[in-house]
């Protein structure tokens, strides 16, 4: 499981698209959400779009991995599709915050990767968010206001990316990702095939 967080603005939802295109073997987990689907945005794959009671429901019958209430709006990581994606063999990306981070570590243990994004800037994140053209101006400034206490917590990842180019920042996820993925715990069969090595020579 490999985690992107950062303020909103950041860059994480950029990075985790071209992520997604440029490696086989990861697939992205859809959060569901209660917030307003926006322009262009499909039920299923940019979230899955539900009413609060919904929400609630699934909560509470533990169909949740993580979830936290950001503006207003409720957040989460539906349990299925991750433990089935991961009994397939496959890498989950998760664009989750802090919040969200905190509560998949409690729950799943230790094979989880978190990566931090940090925009170069205070200048060039209010840009980003301007330039969105989709949020209000008072959500704008509502999350300019909450990026201060979500900067707060990158100490909390195992990587930082500083991101004042998003093909570089690009190329040191990937690299996370490649370092990641051959570490000796997460190497299904090494036992046998060393012993089999062994067995041998």
């Amino acid at each position: 499981m490999l985690v992107l967080s950062s303020p909103s603005g950041a860059g994480k939802t950029t990075l985790s698209r071209k992520l997604l295109e440029a490696e086989p073997g990861i697939e992205m987990s859809v959060s569901v959400t209660t917030r307003p689907m926006r322009p262009g945005e499909v039920d299923g794959k940019d979230y899955i779009f539900r009413s609060e009671a919904d929400f609630v429901d699934m909560r509470d019958d533990n169909g949740l991995l993580e979830w936290a209430r950001v503006f207003d709006n409720l957040y989460g990581t539906p349990r299925e599709p991750v433990e089935r994606a991961l009994r397939d063999g496959q890498d989950v990306l998760f664009d989750i915050d802090w919040q969200g981070t905190q509560q998949l570590r409690e729950n799943m243990g230790d094979d989880l990767v978190s990566v931090f994004i940090l925009p170069p800037s205070a200048d060039a994140l209010a840009e980003r968010l301007k330039t969105r053209a989709q949020d209000p101006p008072e959500v704008v400034a509502n999350r300019m206001s909450k990026a201060s206490d979500e900067l707060s917590h990158w100490a909390e990842y195992d990587y930082v990316i500083v991101n004042h180019d998003v093909e570089d920042s690009l190329q040191e996820l990937r690299s996370i990702l490649a370092a990641e993925r051959i570490k000796r715990t997460r190497r299904s069969g090494l036992t046998d095939f060393v012993r089999q090595l062994q067995s041998d020579l």
